[in-house]
């Protein structure tokens, strides 16, 4: 019997790239994808590496295909907005081995800036895309997604949603079926992307569209199940997990898998006789715009009733007690309580962030404005610090910056400046060509990196900054004073920022130049796993801890102030819990009586 494990559906889209063969795979981290080239990484028959952004990954994973292996890249949603150029003609060339992306969809937003429903790049790109709907189908189809690359010559889009990614179930293990290299033949008519070539093979995707629209219809990964009722429902992916807990067995299920092409002639099957179908979808309505194509306006529900009223949420992630609440009119019974005494707990900084003193300091000027970026220092537009005025995309903090800086300059009288603020591996994924725009295009704001040595928010991954791989091998170590130096940044410091007095003197500097600056915040994340470079450069880090003398405390609560979760009140007095205290100082700076030592 073979070998079977719990797995998430990240662990197990890993397990399915191993045993495909697969001997490249890149990503960039980003909530919920990270963890499956993690899991990649630790298969040795597998070059895996960390890209500095999604662009990069999906285009050295296509060169890895046109080189002769199979190859992977992974990315969370917004992720494949920075991959969408070369995912388009990709489409058009396809690889010499098999290519396979996946994005991870994060219905809810629960980590992410937006909610976009990727199904939508399927469809515009004109790839095929399945959707798994547990981690059992996640191995089977990364799997079968290579074979199906590698017979239509076309990359092929795996479509996961945060609970699929997270959620556990059991894998069959199965071995590695090892592909030998592909070789490659030189073909500039289909791999060189000018007009002439592009034309033709923009033909032959309209082909292979025709032949994969026969073939959804016929595949294993969609199917009906007839449980001989006069109702239907047509789920993908998680989906069909909350619709199976709310109808059972009073329904018939059409279950999608290969949801594009979407399988047009089975659906209509599907709905053939029956009195209402239920089209359960996370995000836009994809598939139930295929049901009201074919003709089934009057009897689908999904976002919309018939008659047009909304029935199913427009956005936020399905549960089977919201769908329940939509088809029944019922909700799961809870244990009643009185909300106005449950405490909101948002998220902060960490106890010994490096990131609080800087943004203490930054909040508390009235001369800036602040442009924000993606990472656990977004965390600075909220109370106490107040530090942020805007948050778009990876590094929008550094470009967004030089706009509003540019508009501001031509108000008369304008003494306002801007600061955008961003982290290392932010730096490295978009935030360099932003800089470049400023130097280039003769701007005048001031540009913060904060260099925590690591990839923060997404769980300490490798960067270019850090000295490792996603391997854990050693490599260089990308300097960041060296790139903006070379980028044409003349005023330059590098700082510690949990010096709150060099943080301001800082500060002040940056604002009474009439040119660009860069201010380098450099200070080791606190969770962080210390390399021996880090150790080298601070020895001392995290070795001490703060305590309030309460002979000299007054309860001004100044230190609160500092926004750290080691700080709390008891009997009018300031106390520090020691076991989350790091000794980083910034409330023994804060604190007017010195109480703190």
């Amino acid at each position: 019997m073979a070998k079977q494990q719990l797995m998430t559906g990240n662990e197990a889209i890993a397990r399915g790239v191993y045993e495909a063969g697969v001997r490249f795979a890149a990503a960039y981290p980003g909530t919920p994808s990270t963890e499956i080239l993690e899991n990649i990484a630790t298969y040795k028959e597998i070059s895996a590496q960390w890209s500095p952004n999604e662009k990069v990954a999906l285009e050295v994973a296509y060169g890895a295909s046109l080189g002769g292996a199979r190859s992977f890249a992974s990315m969370k949603h917004v992720g494949l907005n920075v991959a969408a150029d070369p995912f388009f003609t990709i489409a058009y060339t396809g690889g010499n081995a098999g290519l396979v992306v996946v994005t991870a969809d994060e219905p809810g937003q629960h980590s992410s800036q937006n909610e976009q429903d990727n199904r939508n790049y399927a469809r515009h790109a004109k790839v095929p895309m399945l959707e798994p709907s547990d981690s059992k189908e996640c191995k089977a189809m990364a799997k079968f997604a290579f074979e199906l690359s590698e017979k239509y010559e076309t990359p092929v889009l795996i479509r996961v949603t945060t609970r699929v990614c997270h959620s556990k179930s059991l894998v069959e293990l199965e071995p590695r079926q090892e592909k030998p290299i592909v070789p490659y033949v030189k073909n500039a008519s289909k791999y060189v992307c000018v007009p002439a070539n592009a034309r033709v093979r923009r033909a032959e995707v309209e082909k292979r569209l025709d032949i994969l629209k026969e073939y959804s219809s016929n595949c294993e990964w969609n199917n009906i199940e007839d449980n001989g009722k006069k109702t239907g429902v047509i789920a993908s992916g998680m989906a069909i997990n909350y619709a199976k807990e709310v109808f059972g067995d009073d329904a018939n299920y059409l279950k999608l898998g290969f949801t594009y092409p979407l399988p047009m002639k089975l659906m209509d099957s599907f709905l053939k006789g029956l009195e209402r179908v239920y089209v359960i979808e996370e995000n836009d309505e994809y598939i139930e715009d295929a049901v009201k194509m074919l003709g089934y306006k009057n009897i689908c529900y999904g976002k919309f009733a018939p008659d047009g009223k909304r029935f199913l949420p427009a956005f936020g992630e399905l549960t089977s007690d919201v769908v329940r609440k939509c088809v029944c009119g019922k909700e799961a019974e809870v244990l009643s309580y009185d909300r106005s005494k449950v405490i909101g707990r948002p998220p902060a900084l960490c106890a010994g962030c490096p990131h609080r003193g800087f943004f203490y300091e930054l909040g508390k000027r009235k001369d800036v404005i602040v442009s924000g970026d993606i990472g656990c220092y977004t965390l600075g537009f909220a109370a106490p610090y107040n530090a942020m005025d805007c948050n778009c995309c990876m590094g929008a903090s550094v470009s967004g910056a030089n706009g509003i800086q540019k508009v501001l300059d031509m108000v008369e009288g304008n003494t306002k400046r801007v600061v955008g603020v961003l982290g290392d591996s932010t730096f490295f994924h978009s935030g360099m060509t932003s800089l470049l725009d400023i130097v280039y295009n003769r701007g005048n704001c001031i540009t913060v990196i904060l260099d925590n040595r690591i990839t923060g928010m997404t769980g300490h991954q490798q960067n270019p900054g850090t000295g490792f791989t996603a391997q854990g091998e050693p490599t260089q170590i990308v300097d960041i004073e060296g790139i903006v130096k070379a980028i044409g940044i003349k005023h330059i410091r590098v700082i510690d920022p949990n010096d709150l007095k060099l943080v301001r003197e800082t500060l002040d500097w940056a604002v009474s130049l009439k040119e660009p600056s860069v201010i380098i915040t450099r200070y080791p994340c606190v969770l962080k796993k210390m390399s021996q470079y880090d150790k080298n450069e601070w020895p001392e880090a995290y070795k001490v801890k703060c305590k309030v003398d309460t002979e000299k405390c007054i309860g001004c609560k100044a230190c609160l102030k500092s926004g750290c979760p080691a700080i709390s009140v008891k009997n009018k007095k300031a106390v520090i819990d020691d076991t989350m205290c790091v000794g980083c100082t910034v409330c023994k700076q804060i604190c007017p009586k010195a109480a703190i030592n």
